[in-house]
């Protein structure tokens, strides 16, 4: 593998990206939003300003809501690239000032905490801004750099490690391991625990464990509650946080009704497959496990939500009970045997 792999997510960048307009794009921690930036002003803007929301220097000129100090902040440059926006305050006015007052101005501002970020740039920026969410990395990117065989030949690593950049790019299967056994600890509940209200690390952990047990069956929040030790109204707050931070996504049961499928249990799938194999510390290789048809739902629904993601086709999502995960597991049975 080349140490950079191309991003579907360039192109969409390119066509967001317009004088007067902010682009904000979203993502997971360590999907690799800087690399992203960075190779867009590399290919697009050179004279590009790049900054961080993390440097306090950075904050006090962005927070300061003056027209003439935000000017002299930018200076002659038209391309501003704000990395980790969500660390300053009222970013979405600063932004608009920004793109209101300095003409040409084109600006990009990235974030991981999807929640904060969108509540601060949102109503500012109403009309002045286009969403772009990066996610690990896709089959429909990686595909571009194999052939069919290698494809195949890596589809096991895939399920079990997941698509994390740094996870494809490791060579060695401890090393992967010990990378997301990091990600998980570091990363992964950084966003959620930093929320007032949010004080259960260990029963989080607890919840995101028993959904690994179940993914893509239906989910009882009472049943989940009393497993865990929370009550449902804080389980259904946990869950919507932890979809903000783009650790889980849901999608209701398939119906052939659909007004009853509104109403249908959810069903709750991880973005990525190494991350739920952290979550239960369980990296074994396909023939020594019992849930290959888990795995299988799990990564064919993310990636396909990703490829309409990248592709702009907008489709209603839906959980097709048609086929199981029985028979998912017989496909790749034969796939990676």
């Amino acid at each position: 593998m080349p140490t950079y792999i191309p991003q579907a997510q360039l192109d969409s960048l390119v066509r967001a990206t317009a004088p007067g307009r902010v682009a904000v794009l979203y993502g997971p921690r360590r999907v690799g939003k800087t690399t992203l930036i960075r190779r867009f002003a590399h290919e697009h803007a050179p004279d590009a300003l790049i900054v961080s929301g993390e440097d306090i220097a950075v904050r006090d000129y962005l927070e300061s809501q003056s027209v003439a100090k935000l000017r002299s902040f930018v200076g002659a440059r038209r391309t501003l690239i704000v990395d980790e926006a969500q660390h300053v305050r009222q970013i979405g006015l600063a932004l608009k000032l920004l793109v209101d007052h300095v003409e040409g101005l084109r600006v990009i501002a990235t974030g991981s905490s999807a929640f904060d970020l969108a509540q601060r740039t949102g109503e500012p920026l109403t009309g002045r801004k286009r969403t772009l969410l990066l996610l690990p990395l896709s089959q429909l990117e990686l595909g571009g750099l194999e052939a069919a065989h290698e494809t195949s030949a890596r589809l096991e690593m895939r399920l079990v490690y997941g698509s994390y950049p740094e996870v494809v790019l490791e060579e060695a299967s401890a090393d992967r391991e010990a990378y997301l056994r990091e990600l998980i600890s570091s990363y992964l509940f950084h966003d959620v625990l930093a929320l007032d209200g949010v004080r259960h690390a260990g029963k989080l952990l607890r919840l995101l464990q028993s959904l690994a047990f179940q993914v893509g069956k239906d989910v009882s929040l009472p049943e989940l509650g009393s497993r865990v030790g929370l009550a449902v109204p804080t389980v259904d707050r946990y869950l919507d946080l932890l979809e903000k931070a783009f650790v889980l996504y849901s999608r209701h049961g398939f119906s052939r009704n659909l007004r009853k499928e509104i109403t249908r249990s959810r069903r709750y799938f991880f973005l990525d497959n190494g991350v739920r194999n952290g979550l239960i510390a369980n990296f074994n290789p396909l023939a020594l496990r019992d849930d290959v048809g888990a795995l299988g739902e799990n990564y064919v629904l993310a990636e396909r939500l990703k490829f309409n993601l990248y592709t702009g086709r907008l489709v209603v999502s839906r959980v097709n009970q048609g086929e199981t995960s029985a028979a998912i597991k017989v496909r790749l049975d034969r796939s990676v045997g």
